[in-house]
C-alpha cells in the first residue's frame, strides 16, 4: 500500500531526530576520545596528595607568595616547529636598577648559560629582573631587557647594566636555531608580570622543555614558616628540563613507568652509546622576604639542589643546574639615587638574620623546590612540535603508583 502524506512526514521527522541524536553522540564521543586515549586533566601535585615536607604553602603555593614578587610569561608558538618563550621574575614593583635586592648564585653543574653571573657573585645584588628562556636566545633576551630598561626616563644617565638571563635547551621540541625570541616577547613577559596565581607547565620558558623523559615546564611552590620560626616566606620557581630516575615522595615513578636514565645499560656497562643519562638543565629561582645577606642567600640557594635531588636527578655531566636566590626584605635593599636626588649615605644600616635562625629557611627551600618540580610536570600537557611528541606525565598511572607505595590512600 502506498504510504500517505502524513506517514511520509512522520517517518521523515523520525529520521531527522535519529540523525540529530546520532550526531550528538558522535560529537560526545569525539569529545571523550582524548580521555579514552589516556589524556587527563592536569592538576597540581597536592591534588594527588603530593605535599613534600612539614611546612605549609602560602596562599597561592607560588613564588608570588613572597610579597612584591611578580611573574610574567610570553609563550612563543610558531607553526609546527617553534615551542619556546620567556618567563620574567620581578623582585618588586620598583625600578630594579635603583632599588637593588641582595642576591646570590649557586651552581650544581655549570653546563649552561646564566648571563650576568659574575657581577651577581661579585657584588651580591640584582639590578634587573630575571629572565628565563631557551639556550640560543639568552643574548637576544638580555639585549631586549637592557633596551626596555634604558628607555625608562629615570635611566637616562645609566651607562652600565647587568641583565640576568638563564636558560635550558628546548631544542627537541623547538627549532632552536631560529632563535625566535623578539624584543616584543621580552616586553610582554616583563610588562605582563603579576602577583597571585602563576601559570605552570608548558608556558613561557617552559613551552618546549622535557623532564625525566616527560613534558616539563614551569613550576612553582612556596612555604611559610610558623611565627615561632620567624614567619618568613620562601618561594621557588623552576624551569625543568633535566633527567634522571624520577621519584615522587620516594616512590620510584620513573622505574614503574619504564622511563628512566640508564634503563638499557648492560650488566657490564655495554649499553647503547646513546643511552639516556639524565642530561638536560634546570633553572631554580628562590625568593624570600627574610632579611638575608648575599652570603646567606648563597647558602639558601644551595639547598634548592637538595630538593632537586629528591626528585631523582643526579646533576649529570650534560646538565646545567643553576640556582639564583634573592631577598625582598626592605631592610636589606640597596638603594641608588635617581636623577635629581641626593646621593645616599656611603654607609647604611641593615637587618641580618642570624646564622642560627636560618635553618628553617633551608628546609623550606628544599620542600618548595621539590614541589615546584613536581608541579612543572603535573601541569604540563603533551606537546607535538619540531617532528617530535613529548607526552605528559600520565597522572592516572602516577596516582596508582603513589597508592602502591603508600604515598597516597588507595582508591576503593
Amino acid at each position: 500500500m502506498k504510504p500517505t502524506r502524513r506517514e511520509i512526514l512522520t517517518q521523515t521527522t523520525r529520521y531527522r531526530l535519529t540523525t540529530k541524536t546520532l550526531l550528538r553522540f558522535a560529537i560526545l564521543g569525539l569529545s571523550l576520545l582524548p580521555l579514552a586515549l589516556g589524556a587527563q586533566p592536569r592538576v597540581r601535585a597536592r591534588a594527588l596528595g603530593v605535599a613534600p615536607g612539614v611546612f605549609q604553602p602560602g596562599t597561592n603555593n607560588a613564588i608570588t607568595d613572597v610579597a612584591g614578587v611578580r611573574v610574567g610569561h610570553a609563550t612563543v608558538i610558531v607553526a609546527d616547529s617553534v615551542r619556546t618563550g620567556i618567563t620574567a621574575i620581578l623582585a618588586h614593583d620598583q625600578n630594579a636598577y635603583f632599588d637593588r635586592v641582595p642576591a646570590a648564585v649557586h651552581v650544581g653543574n655549570a653546563f649552561g648559560k646564566l648571563v650576568g653571573t659574575t657581577q651577581v657573585r661579585e657584588l651580591g645584588e640584582l639590578e634587573t629582573p630575571i629572565l628565563l628562556t631557551c639556550t640560543l636566545c639568552v643574548w637576544k633576551a638580555a639585549d631586549a631587557m637592557v633596551e626596555w630598561m634604558l628607555q625608562k626616563p629615570e635611566m637616562r644617565e645609566v651607562r652600565s647594566l647587568n641583565p640576568v638571563v638563564g636558560e635550558t635547551n628546548d631544542g627537541g621540541l623547538n627549532a632552536i636555531r631560529t632563535r625566535p625570541i623578539t624584543p616584543a616577547h621580552v616586553r610582554q613577559a616583563l610588562e605582563g608580570a603579576s602577583a597571585g596565581t602563576v601559570a605552570e607547565g608548558a608556558v613561557g620558558a617552559g613551552a618546549g622543555t622535557v623532564a625525566f623523559g616527560w613534558k616539563g615546564g614551569i613550576g612553582t611552590s612556596s612555604r611559610v614558616l610558623p611565627a615561632s620560626l620567624g614567619g618568613y616566606t620562601v618561594g621557588v620557581l623552576v624551569q625543568s628540563n633535566f633527567g634522571g630516575v624520577l621519584q615522587i615522595m620516594g616512590a620510584p615513578v620513573g622505574k614503574e613507568l619504564g622511563r628512566y636514565a640508564y634503563q638499557n645499560a648492560g650488566p657490564r656497562g655495554d649499553g647503547p652509546p646513546n643511552e639516556e643519562r639524565g642530561d638536560g638543565s634546570i633553572m631554580m629561582i628562590v625568593a624570600t622576604d627574610a632579611p638575608l645577606s648575599a652570603q646567606n642567600l648563597e647558602r639558601l640557594a644551595a639547598r634548592a639542589l637538595l630538593g632537586m635531588g629528591r626528585t631523582g636527578s643526579s646533576a649529570s655531566n650534560g646538565s646545567g643546574d643553576y640556582v639564583l636566590a634573592f631577598s625582598t626584605a626592605a631592610s636589606v635593599r640597596r638603594r641608588l639615587s635617581r636623577p635629581g636626588e641626593a646621593a645616599p649615605k656611603p654607609a647604611r644600616t641593615v637587618d641580618d638574620l642570624t646564622n642560627d635562625a636560618i635553618s628553617p629557611l633551608f628546609q623550606a627551600a628544599i620542600e618548595a623546590t621539590e614541589e615546584a618540580i613536581y608541579n612543572s610536570m603535573f601541569m604540563a600537557e603533551s606537546v607535538t612540535s619540531n617532528g617530535r611528541t613529548v607526552e605528559a606525565l600520565p597522572l592516572g598511572r602516577v596516582r596508582e603508583i603513589l597508592a602502591k607505595y603508600g604515598v597516597m590512600p588507595r582508591t576503593p
